[in-house]
């Protein structure tokens, strides 16, 4: 569809912000149609912003502020100002059913970081990465296609469950990177239940032994694989593209759980990552099993 001016300079930044910033997300978005890959595009540029002022490095006090601002910001939609992803994003939530009150959950989820906030049990924890990432796959759905006769609250559920799947596998991936922060998101009930404590060495490694950090990253693991299964029920109820972009989304963090649950302690020696040819080669397997 044709855009004019400002609303397709918009469109333009936000496109730019994704490809340069979504490292994973970017190889199931290009799946889309055009004009629902420029309105994820502006989702995720939007998101984006939110993320990156909770884990900035502006003291706290200004991260809580800001947050509020854009919250603020996206109460006033559809008057966005210039703001090119408010535009963009305000342009499409009028062409599509996208739930924007799912970004005041991001929001918390964020609120919640900047916060220190930690987690007694496993149904916290996943009440905080329903904020940030269920809210993610709630807000994409409102931009993907269903098949006809899908019920949208029962998709809706399904996203929610897969957002949480791949906010736990990162929760896993990013472990010793989120304790040199002082962030610790796994569990009191179930650090204690391994005996570890996460507290890192004056080398800045986990000085937890190393049987029982890979038994707690294990059980972790084999719980986020739980999540995948019933969040992977949403692709049969998305049109072929939009089913393909989730599964290469999907695919892609899915495969980073698997290598983690067959190595546990990967975590603790690197950042573990798919090389490009293994997005790209998820992607376009992905796009074969659609059928488009």
């Amino acid at each position: 569809m044709r855009r004019e001016g400002g609303l397709e300079r918009a469109y333009r930044e936000c496109a730019r912000v994704t490809r340069s910033q979504a490292r994973n997300f970017s190889y199931g978005i290009r799946l889309l149609r055009p004009d629902r890959r420029a309105a994820l595009c502006a989702v995720y540029a939007v998101a984006r912003r939110i993320d990156d002022i909770g884990d900035g490095d502006l003291p706290a006090a200004t991260k809580l502020a800001r947050l509020d601002q854009v919250r603020a910001a996206l109460h006033r939609l559809p008057a966005a100002g210039r703001d090119p992803a408010l535009v963009a994003l305000a342009d499409a939530a009028n062409r599509l059913p996208i739930p924007l009150a799912a970004f005041d959950e991001l929001v918390e989820g964020c609120l919640a970081d900047v916060r220190g906030t930690r987690y007694e049990t496993f149904e916290e924890l996943v009440g905080y990465c329903r904020c940030v990432a269920g809210s993610i796959g709630r807000l994409s759905l409102g931009v993907f296609e269903l098949r006809p006769g899908v019920s949208r609250p029962v998709a809706s559920e399904l996203a929610d469950t897969l957002g949480i799947a791949l906010q736990l596998t990162n929760i896993l991936r990013d472990i010793v990177e989120d304790r040199a922060v002082d962030r610790i998101y796994l569990p009191r009930q179930d650090l204690e239940r391994f005996g570890c404590t996460l507290r890192l060495g004056a080398d800045g490694e986990l000085v937890d032994p190393p049987e029982r950090l890979a038994a707690l990253l294990r059980w972790q693991a084999q719980r986020a694989e739980r999540y995948y299964q019933t969040g992977l029920r949403l692709l049969p109820l998305l049109d072929r593209r939009s089913a393909a972009c989730v599964a290469a989304m999907a695919g892609i963090y899915h495969r980073l759980l698997v290598r983690m649950a067959s190595d546990p302690l990967a975590v603790t020696r690197s950042r573990v990552s798919l090389p490009g040819w293994e997005k790209a080669y998820v992607a376009a397997r992905a796009m074969t099993r659609s059928g488009s």
